[in-house]
């Protein structure tokens, strides 16, 4: 077993390549660039929005308290007719990029810490680099990963954004995994 206090060279240094690598394939890479699309009329949906006073959240429409709700004949119409969704209202003004990054930084070291636990409790020092590559980036992966699919079952979100954030993903865990492999103590 190697405690958590002995990894924490690779759960910084993973933190830091996952901000590199997330830097990297957003600003070359240009693959999500057609994850979302623009509603149509834009210019209409935010007025009808903003004349509503929306206030920051997320919303289902059509909306049910609970599922007998949901087998009413008029439940069942609004379904027929739509349009059906869900979607997300933010905060007006600028996007906070720095608090984002810090947010996204502050995750990848959750992310490292859990992996660090899991491999740390399962595998001893000395342990050679492909087992530790592989069981770290099985962690980091169902980290990075998994949790999109969820989404895209339950809330629709696009396969093409799924594919595109899960492919991240794999990338973020095969770096997680790569450095793990790399500073796992001798």
């Amino acid at each position: 077993m190697v405690g958590i206090a002995a990894l924490w060279m690779p759960i910084i240094v993973s933190a830091v390549f996952i901000f590199i690598a997330l830097t990297l394939i957003h600003a070359l890479l240009g693959w999500h660039k057609s994850d979302m699309a623009m509603v149509p009329d834009e210019a209409k949906v935010m007025e009808t929005l903003r004349t509503l006073n929306a206030p920051p959240g997320d919303y289902r429409f059509p909306f049910s308290n609970d599922v007998n709700e949901m087998k009413s004949p008029a439940f069942e119409e609004k379904m027929r007719q739509g349009a059906v969704g869900s979607m997300t209202i933010l905060p007006n003004g600028d996007m906070n990029m720095g608090r984002m990054f810090g947010l996204w930084f502050v995750y990848t070291i959750l992310v490292a810490v859990l992996v660090a636990y899991v491999t740390g409790s399962t595998r001893p020092a000395g342990t050679p680099f492909a087992e530790i590559f592989r069981l770290s980036g099985t962690v980091a992966f169902c980290c990075y990963v998994v949790a999109h699919w969820q989404n895209w079952i339950w809330w629709g979100k696009g396969t093409r954004f799924t594919v595109t954030y899960s492919l991240d993903g794999v990338i973020f865990a095969l770096v997680t995994a790569a450095t793990f492999g790399w500073l796992w103590p001798r």
